[in-house]
């Protein structure tokens, strides 16, 4: 199953319907305008759309948009603090465009070291991969890679003002579910991966 968010809310793609969930069944490309049209016009909290052919119906999922890749990173330093940036009224995570020819860990460190002014990070696993859906004068399918790094240095964070960054900043564990209801959903998934936000 694959899930993508729009309007913070859930539209997934699976090979049968789900009982929580607005279920169309795929019939062509007019079932993607149908589940985005639901969900931006709050006629449904969470809309999955279904083929037994599940990878069939993700690949033209995928070209009936303008589909691009990003990486970031979660990133602990040696007080096992976690690294933040405060974008668009949100705490986000540090994350960017993968340039042609980059690999998906090079996007990953060069973006969190480009928009928080740190270096010599060291990747440590690959968390996850998220996916949501925004309009940029077209519709776009950002897929994001998703790494766990960490930092033992001692830099002054520098916020990358000229990509709207305000605010880079190490957050403790504590202090994180204060940020939730000023985040994502796909920065919650990443955060739930490794800290489980439950326990907190």
């Amino acid at each position: 199953m694959y899930k993508v968010f729009y309007y913070e809310k859930p539209l997934t793609l699976s090979e049968k319907p789900l009982h929580e969930a607005k279920n169309l069944k795929f019939i062509g490309e007019g079932q993607f305008g149908e589940a985005l049209d639901l969900l931006k016009n709050n006629n449904a909290s969470h809309v999955n759309i279904y083929y037994h052919n599940l990878e069939m119906l993700w690949t033209a999922f995928k070209n009936y948009f303008y589909y691009l890749e990003a990486a970031g990173g979660l990133v602990r330093n040696s007080k096992d603090e976690i690294l933040f940036i405060y974008r668009l009224e949100r705490w986000d995570l540090p994350k960017g465009k993968v340039e042609p020819g980059e690999t998906t860990e090079l996007a990953a460190v060069r973006e969190v070291e480009e928009e928080c002014g740190i270096s010599n990070l060291k990747i440590l696993k690959f968390i996850t991969q998220t996916y949501h859906i925004y309009f940029d004068l077209k519709l776009h399918l950002k897929s994001t890679y998703w790494y766990e790094m960490s930092y033992e240095g001692n830099e002054k964070l520098v916020p990358q003002t000229e990509e709207g960054i305000g605010i880079a900043q190490w957050k403790s564990t504590e202090e994180i579910p204060s940020l939730m209801n000023q985040t994502y959903a796909n920065i919650k998934i990443v955060l739930d991966s490794e800290i489980n936000l439950n326990d907190l």
